[in-house]
């Protein structure tokens, strides 16, 4: 059957129930619907079972890689804020089990246990790792006389945390350097528990990254940093609580903590592959990797030990080419080509493996296997995806086609516990092909809530609609089940029985998926439905300062022009200087539309505004406080506050809705 026949038999049958539901008559009233958890039903749990016969549970390498080289572990963590709130918690996990509940995927129950194993590790001499303390690792390289630090977590109360235990078990030696492999905020996010940027002048000490990195970490963490805090919240699972029934793992640590994020400029940059650098007697080479995990990133190898840090390139789980929390999309096929590259340079004598998640891997054979299974698989969904989409298949239709070869599959360290096969291949054809699928229905296509109106007119008679899709729910058509009743709460959010049914059905799928970052995503879901929206503060880490004060006076003026509502001042046009210490601006609005040039000031400008860069942070932030005392201005000084009624900084809505409109 052909796709258009395939499609115009869908639109019959839509058509059909459409002319077949006003005269069912049924009524959803004692459909039993309720905000109640459910249980995993029998569907769910034979999906469950067909996991044991998929994979060698017996195969426990991966179980001795993760408990080897443990010097201590404290028998409780639980690691708290100032103010006790719990910024982090390994206790919360202490319900894991031998064997898997019926609702958990067995694969992601077993990755959960694996990284449920916490402490301070040797990974060889002179290398230790502190495991288990935040989502990611943070790596001690001894030198002559002090340390040099490798990804400093996310928050600082962890990475003081894990500092102390090192202290405790390996003497207090100073900090020599602090290493960001990548521009992600758990990598650099806890430095403050580490070092102060103070201690850092004071001591020259080094704080070293990938050429690019500051850039790519404020536009990741500031530009976007609303709309993807509020979507990390479902990623991580920070709305729900650990449980047979809630938040396991997801594939590169037990998830996001909530404690106090900081944040301290580079002061040493990495710009080429096989540049070294001597550290307190420790030689590093750098091999740059940009576009595979992060914009900015980079691997080190330590040819003194044999030992090969990767990053986030190689982490014991297929990663993201796209990330649920939102991200520029990923390159499958540099990610690959990064990886040859690291065999070629150094897979004759790496001893052992570690990087910035999960557990190490040790003996050169299967370390190289290990690289070259993780390259085969990013090459895999880049080139199908590539394959398929060049004979016309869409990004859905790509995803529900596209598996990993079986060989790859069945390593352990490429399941899908963090990114998909699915998403990943949607990430490819984003890349290559955007948003668009050729079909034009999709170029004007109706906002979700106006489409669902639409649909609930055609359909008719909506308890009619609960009715069927409650059968389906009870032969197992979750997916189905969950997309009809979420466009049924787009057209009515104050319908309760679709909402209840919708999360019903997004808890089976979050009992059977492997992935935890879907899992979390489909609890939190129906957490929202059966609930409301979430709007707890304590699901957002704290900034202390951290990265929004280190931007450079272009990325503030940016920062500006992004949350500057132009709707509201289409009629205003004008020209400012702004003059700063250390160089000046032109500021040019055009019908409100924030754009700025650096250099020369204009000689007609409609106003000047000299201030310095926390007087522009002040501007873009629309803090009058600090524009009072900050900004001199000269010219038509009302300008500026008709530029800052169009600010809409403090009235972002951080805990937007997403489940419904």
């Amino acid at each position: 059957m052909t796709k258009q026949h395939r499609m115009n038999l869908a639109l019959a049958l839509m058509l059909a129930l459409a002319l077949l539901l006003p005269c069912m008559g049924a009524a959803a009233e004692g459909l039993g619907l309720t905000p109640d958890t459910k249980e995993a039903t029998q569907y769910t749990i034979d999906a469950n079972e067909q996991v044991y016969a998929l994979l060698d549970f017996d195969d426990e390498r991966e179980l001795e890689n993760a408990q080897r080289g443990l010097i201590a572990a404290p028998d409780s963590l639980v690691i708290k804020t100032e103010d006790g709130k719990v910024a982090w918690s390994q206790d919360a996990y202490a319900f894991l089990d031998e064997k898997a509940p019926n609702t958990a995927n067995p694969s992601l129950w077993r990755n959960t246990q694996l990284n449920h194993i916490y402490g301070l590790f040797e990974v060889m001499d002179g290398i230790y790792q502190v495991r288990g303390y935040d989502m990611s690792n943070i790596t001690f390289i001894k030198g002559n006389t002090g340390w040099i630090i490798y990804d400093p977590l996310m928050t600082v109360e962890c990475a003081k945390a894990a500092f102390d235990l090192v202290k405790e078990n390996l003497g207090d030696y100073p900090v020599k350097a602090i290493l960001y492999s990548h521009s992600h905020v758990d990598h650099f996010g806890g430095v403050e528990g580490i070092v102060s940027e103070a201690q850092v002048n004071e001591e020259e000490i080094l704080i070293i990254a990938p050429e690019g990195f500051e850039e790519h970490a404020v536009s990741e963490n500031v530009y976007a940093g609303t709309a993807m805090a509020r979507r990390a919240s479902y990623q991580y699972g920070t709305l729900l609580q650990g449980g047979e029934q809630g938040s396991l793992c997801i594939g590169i640590g037990m998830g996001q903590s909530h404690g106090t994020t900081s944040y301290i400029s580079p002061n040493t940059t990495i710009s080429r592959t096989g540049e070294r650098m001597v550290v307190d007697g420790v030689i590093m080479e750098f091999q740059l990797t940009p576009g595979t995990e992060a914009p900015a990133e980079m691997n080190t190898w330590f040819p003194q030990k044999n030992a090969l840090w990767m990053a986030e390139n190689c982490t014991g789980t297929l990663h993201n080419l796209y990330t649920l929390r939102g991200a520029e999309v990923r390159d499958g096929q540099a990610w690959a080509n990064f990886l040859m590259e690291t065999l070629k340079l150094y897979g004759n004598d790496v001893e052992v493996v570690f990087q910035s998640h999960n557990w190490p891997h040790w003996d050169n054979e299967n370390i190289v296997e290990y690289i070259l299974n993780t390259a085969a698989a990013y090459k895999y969904i880049n080139d199908q995806t590539l394959l398929y989409l060049n004979q016309g298949y869409t990004s859905t239709e790509i995803a529900n086609m596209i598996e990993l070869p079986a060989d790859l599959a069945k390593n352990w360290y490429t399941r899908q516990y963090y990114g998909t096969v699915a998403h990943n291949a949607k990430a490819v054809y984003q890349k290559y092909m955007g948003w668009y699928d050729a079909n034009p229905i999709h170029l004007g296509e109706l906002e979700p809530t106006e489409r669902a109106k639409k649909f609930v007119e055609y359909l008719g008679d909506v308890d009619a609609v609960l009715r069927k899709a409650k059968e389906d729910y009870d032969k197992g058509e979750y997916q189905w089940v969950a997309e009809l009743t979420n466009m049924l709460v787009f057209a009515d959010p104050n319908n309760q029985d679709a909402r209840y049914l919708c999360a019903d059905a997004l808890e089976q799928l979050a009992y059977r998926a492997e992935s935890g970052t879907w899992r979390n995503a489909y609890l939190c879901a129906a957490q929202e439905l059966r609930f409301g929206t979430n709007a707890d503060p304590a699901t957002r880490a704290t900034q202390s300062g951290g990265i929004i004060t280190h931007m450079t006076p272009e990325m503030v003026l940016q920062y500006l022009g992004i949350y500057t509502d132009s709707k509201k001042i289409e009629d205003l046009t004008f020209t400012a200087n702004i003059v700063l210490p250390e160089t000046s601006y032109v500021l040019a609005v055009k019908n409100g539309v924030v754009l700025y040039e650096q250099g020369s000031l204009h000689e007609r400008a409609d106003a000047t505004w000299t201030t310095d860069r926390m007087g522009l942070f002040g501007i873009a932030q629309n803090n009058r406080e600090v524009i009072d005392s900050k900004v001199v201005q000269e010219g038509d000084t009302t300008l500026l506050d008709k530029l800052m009624a169009a600010n809409t900084v403090a009235d972002m809505d951080i805990f937007f809705h997403i489940v419904e409109p």
